[in-house]
C-alpha cells in the first residue's frame, strides 16, 4: 500500500482544512486508515480512524466535534476535514494504514504510512 498525504497549509484559528490520503496498491478497502500528527517536540498522537469495510470511526477526544474522518471509495481516498482549527492543532499529520491495527489509536499498529503534511494554525 502506498499513501500519499496532501492538504496542509496556514490557516487562522476558527479557520478550517481538509486533508486528503489517497492510497493505491493492494485492496485498500480491506485496511484500516489513520491520522495521526506530531508537533515539535512532541510524539505521534493519533488524531482519527476509519475502518473501510464498515465505515465506523475513531476520534481522539480532543477532536471529537471538529474534525471528521470520511472515505472515497472511487477515489481510494481518506479525507480528514478538520474544522474550527486552533493553534494547538498545529503539526504534521500522517496518515498510516493496516489490516488490523488494534488499538487504532496506537501507531505502531500500522504498517504503510505516507509522508507528512504540515498543518500551522496561527492564533
Amino acid at each position: 500500500v502506498q499513501l500519499q498525504a496532501s492538504g496542509g497549509g496556514l490557516v487562522q484559528a476558527g479557520g478550517s482544512l481538509r486533508l486528503s490520503c489517497a492510497a493505491s496498491g493492494r485492496t485498500i478497502v480491506n485496511y484500516a486508515v489513520g491520522w495521526f500528527r506530531q508537533a515539535p517536540g512532541k510524539e505521534r498522537e493519533f488524531v482519527a480512524a476509519i475502518r473501510w469495510s464498515s465505515g465506523r470511526t475513531y476520534y481522539l477526544d480532543f477532536v471529537k466535534g471538529r474534525f471528521t474522518i470520511s472515505t472515497d471509495d472511487a477515489k481510494h481516498t481518506v479525507y480528514l476535514q478538520m474544522n474550527s482549527l486552533k493553534p494547538e492543532d498545529t503539526a504534521v499529520y500522517y496518515c498510516a494504514a493496516d489490516r488490523a491495527p488494534n488499538p487504532y489509536s496506537d501507531f505502531g499498529q500500522y504498517y504503510y504510512w505516507g509522508q507528512g503534511t504540515l498543518v500551522t494554525v496561527s492564533s
